[in-house]
């Protein structure tokens, strides 16, 4: 069982930044998984934005927040980051972040909501104008 507990949100003008952690409770650390966080707006699908194999693997972004968002990992605290800088009004929404187990994986993590089994509960984040 993986329990996966967000933390990092808050309300910040346009142009700011904020570091979101995941932190990853389990018997045994993360490893041969896909983690990825996700974001879903008001009245809007739930939306993948960043992911990555652990450890190592490909990294993926959403386009929308390319050259913006960073993700990261600290295998020996078990806890996945997504650093966010530049945020703009469309980056507000509730953050989500998820894992999925991949033994098999060739390092490849999607961004596809029906790929991740384990969920967080979320993390506010408001950007204002």
């Amino acid at each position: 069982l993986v329990q996966l507990v967000e933390s990092g949100g808050n309300s910040v003008p346009a142009g700011g930044s904020l570091r979101l952690s995941c932190a990853a409770s389990s018997r045994f650390p993360l490893h041969k998984y896909c983690m990825a966080w996700f974001r879903q707006a008001p009245g809007k699908e739930r939306e993948g934005v960043a992911s990555k194999y652990t450890p190592g693997g490909n990294i993926n972004y959403a386009d929308s927040v390319k050259g913006r968002f960073t993700i990261s990992q600290d295998t020996a605290k078990n806890t996945l980051y997504l650093q966010m800088d530049s945020l703009n009004p469309e980056d507000t929404g509730l953050y989500y972040c998820a894992a999925a187990y991949r033994p098999d994986s060739d390092g490849y993590c999607s961004t596809s909501r029906s790929d991740y089994g384990y969920w967080g509960q979320g993390t506010q984040v408001t950007v204002s104008s």
